[in-house]
């Protein structure tokens, strides 16, 4: 165990950074530091923005994002195609089709997928208040944004059969090479969906 470089308050710090994604013990030493150097312009704002947020911030209980608001910004757009619900699997996924711009939509955030091994079942999902928001007069199509997954394809796929009663057109995101990609780069399994998915040219 490393012995302590500072104050309990300080090391606490560290150690809450270092749960974040993407931050690791000495990424979040580094971060720590930052934040003290510039207490005044960056810890104090950080302290009362994250202070705030946690005050204020709730689920959408229409799509399932979160916001300070509910419904949400999104659900309260009146400019969204009100026919087309994309479904993700979180809200980090909701969040990078919005910076894309690629689609101007309803969202519905399913919680996770499912997962034998993990233990998640439908019931943990909100699977069932898609169908229900599915069921809308007006709704024409789903697209099943969900990531190329074994637990985000079997998701899918018992989505599809959940709705299939409701005769929508249901959709899912093309598989396989990225924009940018070099053949020699890609695994396996992408550039058989990329085969797969092929399209006229």
């Amino acid at each position: 165990m490393p012995q302590a470089v500072a104050g309990p308050e300080i090391e606490r710090l560290i150690q809450l950074l270092g749960r974040m994604p993407g931050l690791g013990p000495r990424s979040a030493r580094r971060a720590a530091l930052q934040l003290i150097k510039k207490r005044e312009t960056l810890l104090a704002p950080l302290a009362d923005a994250m202070r705030i947020a946690a005050d204020r911030i709730v689920v959408c209980h229409a799509c399932g994002n979160v916001d300070t608001s509910d419904p949400c910004t999104i659900c309260r757009d009146e400019t969204r195609d009100p026919t087309t619900l994309v479904v993700v699997e979180d809200v980090s996924d909701l969040w990078a089709l919005e910076r894309s711009g690629a689609v101007k939509a309803r969202y519905h955030v399913l919680g996770g997928v499912l997962s034998a091994l993990d233990g998640v079942r439908p019931e943990h999902l909100t699977i069932a208040l898609l169908v229900e928001r599915a069921s809308a007069p007006g709704v024409k199509e789903i697209i099943l944004a969900l990531n190329a997954t074994v637990d985000g394809q079997t998701t899918a796929h018992y989505v599809t059969e959940s709705l299939k009663p409701l005769g929508l057109t249901i959709t899912r995101l093309a598989h396989g090479v990225p924009v940018g990609g070099e053949l020699d780069y890609l695994d396996e399994g992408t550039l058989t969906a990329a085969i797969r998915s092929r399209t006229a040219f």
